[in-house]
């Protein structure tokens, strides 16, 4: 599932707003860490995560195994900070309604 450019850039602008709801402690992609992700995206497909200072791996080598982990896909990743996106067919979805994750 690879995305278009544009959706990409769509999905970045819309990040913008989000606040990190998931924080990544030391020990990396821990199971408990996965099942945080996986529900938040679950509940708002565009989920921010903050990754740790001192991790043995590079942000955005975490953020691919994090993404993997949950079958979602990085949108960006700035600093300290990645953005992933997984789309949920299950979500109730109204004409003129706001998006998940706002």
């Amino acid at each position: 599932m690879t995305m278009r450019g544009r959706d990409k850039a769509s999905l970045r602008s819309e990040a913008n707003r989000l606040k990190a709801t998931v924080h990544v402690g030391q020990a990396g992609a821990s199971a408990a860490v996965v099942k945080s992700l996986d529900d938040a995206l679950r509940t708002h497909e565009l989920v921010k995560a903050h990754l740790p200072k001192r991790a043995d791996a590079e942000p955005k080598k975490l953020a691919q195994d994090l993404a993997a982990a949950t079958g979602a896909e990085v949108i960006q990743v700035i600093g300290r900070t990645a953005t992933f996106y997984r789309q949920n067919p299950e979500l109730e979805r109204k004409e003129g309604a706001p998006p998940p994750w706002r």
